[in-house]
């Protein structure tokens, strides 16, 4: 009977799952798969530039597993290179668990966080305002999934646009909103409804500011900074 596999913690996330040579569509190519924890091997060595040794403890397990699941994605990685292969990173039937830096460390933390955004996706770029944003990324921290919040309703309001993008994002579930600026009166809002408020995040993609917010590069802010947004 085969040992069971050992769960291994991935604090990373893919930006893109998918990768293949230009001008040639994904049905034309052979496709070679990047396992998760195969992908966070190499984020951790050859991105991050962690040893081996530090690299088994953040994944929770060994060094000599660490080594083989490093080599092995280090030679996918190179014959989708070589061979002009479509690269896919996939989670397969992996034991994997994605943890999220501040919560690893105190044990709890919102679970979903919400991106004012300038379109649908993790590439958008971040909407400065809260209130009149055009939409809003939710973000499953657990899961990595992505849900869009249209806000077109509280662009077009002439009064109490903050407050009705408060009500929306709450409804969401979420636990932290990430934005530019927040007014007094959504501020107070949000706060009621038990969401952390991260203020100053703006001039990048939402998948940037996901990042930095895992990362705990991020001070939740402890009053408004902006007028009647």
């Amino acid at each position: 009977m085969p040992r069971p596999k050992k769960c291994r913690r991935v604090e990373g996330v893919p930006r893109a799952r998918s990768f293949k040579p230009q001008g040639i569509p994904m049905r034309d190519l052979e496709e070679i798969y990047l396992s998760l924890d195969g992908f966070e091997a190499l984020r951790l060595v050859d991105v991050e530039g962690v040893d081996l040794e530090s690299a088994a403890q953040r994944m929770g397990v060994s060094r000599h597993t660490v080594g083989r699941v490093l080599a092995e994605a280090r030679r996918t990685v190179a014959r989708a290179v070589v061979e002009g292969l479509a690269l896919t990173v996939w989670e397969g039937d992996a034991a994997v668990r994605r943890v999220v830096a501040e919560q690893e460390k105190s044990g709890e933390g919102p679970m979903k966080i919400a991106i004012s955004s300038q379109g649908p996706g993790l590439e958008s770029r971040v909407d400065a305002r809260f209130g009149r944003a055009a939409g809003f990324v939710v973000v499953d921290l657990a899961t990595m999934a992505v849900e869009y919040l249209d806000n077109g309703a509280s662009q077009v309001a002439a009064h109490g646009a903050g407050i009705q993008a408060a009500d929306r994002v709450a409804r969401m579930g979420v636990g932290a909103v990430l934005t530019g600026v927040v007014g007094p009166k959504a501020f107070a809002a949000l706060q009621q409804a038990g969401i952390q408020i991260f203020e100053g995040v703006q001039g990048g993609t939402v998948a940037d500011a996901v990042e930095r917010f895992r990362a705990g590069a991020l001070t939740p802010a402890a009053a408004p900074s902006g007028g009647g947004r």
